[in-house]
């Protein structure tokens, strides 16, 4: 394919509801839309980066300033163009993976689309819908969180995931627990939250038979997870410290973690995103597809990856209402408690005109 120009789409997308983690409470989502255009076909990617840097070094401006500046024309610069190609065009370029997923992820869904193939099969996936799960924000109260994991329930999430921190931790998960059973596929998320003086501490969550605690300390410290592990009952998952399929092979190796949450973004793309999905399957580590409270175009690619084989426990896949009133696709609408994956060409979703015109602040084209 012959790239012929780029758009760049800001669009601001409220939250029906405050979501708060350990680094912050979100009340709406500044998102990054990329448009790729060949003579072929067009594609979608969603870059996922915050606002500010707090989940990771990435953050929305500094996304579209190296988009525009540098990993546009070192794309433009190709002989020739497909997907597989973009990473190694790219790789000059350090870091930016959020950046960098958005890119190849455009390219991939216009190639895609060009041949009539999805997403799902292109991945490789094996099934025809994903469980989901849902995360669940720290909330100013107990009781308030006990409503609320009430509602996702009856709405007909199969595994429920707490925001913990410190001071939000044990009494959240008892009180879930005394609650709803211990038939509920319950696990927290702790995004570096914790020290490893916290192990202790953090060892009073065994008893409630959690299926994983994710990512509870600094992401770059692989040993700090490894000796956690040893004190801990509860398996340790990997979020922010699993940024390629390199990284993974080396937490498994150190014995840093038992589960893996892939975030295609995190890692720089959906095709990194698969290797990293084949190393955890080599090692006989569950995997799971992460989120980013993503619109429609990224929720349709992650939905896709979650069809995989290795993708073994109920991601937050969740149904487009979780977040959002008004999607700028079709909504993801859940059906017990299981999103469809999208069968169409590239990501198998496109945006409603309307809907993204209603919710751009501001748009950028660039020519190539």
């Amino acid at each position: 394919m012959k790239l012929t120009g780029v758009e760049l789409r800001r669009i601001r997308m409220p939250l029906v509801a405050p979501f708060r983690t350990s680094f912050g409470t979100e009340t709406s989502r500044d998102v990054l839309l990329l448009r790729v255009v060949t003579a072929e076909a067009e594609g979608w990617g969603e870059c996922v980066a915050m606002s500010e840097p707090l989940y990771s070094s990435e953050y929305v401006e500094a996304a579209g300033d190296v988009l525009r500046r540098f990993l546009i024309p070192a794309l433009a610069a190709q002989p020739g163009l497909d997907a597989n190609r973009v990473a190694p065009a790219l790789a000059p370029v350090k870091g930016h993976r959020m950046a960098k997923a958005a890119l190849e992820t455009a390219v991939l869904d216009a190639e895609l689309r060009a041949a009539g193939r999805s997403l799902a099969r292109e991945l490789g996936a094996v099934r025809e819908s994903v469980p989901c799960g849902v995360s669940v924000g720290i909330m100013d109260s107990v009781g308030e969180l006990l409503d609320a994991v009430d509602g996702y329930l009856a709405a007909g999430y199969v595994r429920i995931k707490l925001k913990i921190e410190p001071g939000w931790d044990v009494e959240p998960v008892r009180a879930v627990r005394e609650r709803f059973g211990d038939d509920v596929l319950l696990q927290v998320d702790a995004n570096t939250a914790y020290t490893r003086a916290d192990a202790r501490h953090l060892a009073q969550l065994d008893p409630f038979d959690l299926l994983l605690i994710e990512q509870p300390l600094d992401e770059e410290d692989l040993l700090g997870h490894a000796e956690l592990a040893r004190v801990i009952r509860t398996p340790v998952c990997l979020d922010e410290s699993i940024t390629s399929a390199r990284a993974a092979a080396d937490a498994i190796a150190l014995g840093a973690c038992a589960i893996v949450n892939v975030k295609p973004g995190r890692v720089g793309g959906y095709l990194e995103a698969r290797r990293v999905h084949d190393v955890c399957v080599a090692h006989g580590v569950p995997v799971w597809c992460g989120g980013m409270l993503e619109s429609g175009i990224g929720r349709a690619a992650n939905v896709a990856l979650a069809a995989l084989p290795g993708f073994t426990l109920p991601g937050d896949t969740s149904a487009s209402d979780r977040y959002y009133r008004t999607d700028v696709t079709a909504p993801f609408v859940l059906a017990d408690g299981h999103l469809a994956v999208p069968t169409g060409p590239g990501i198998g979703v496109e945006p409603v005109p309307d809907a993204l015109a209603a919710l751009t602040t501001g748009t950028e084209w660039l020519p190539l």
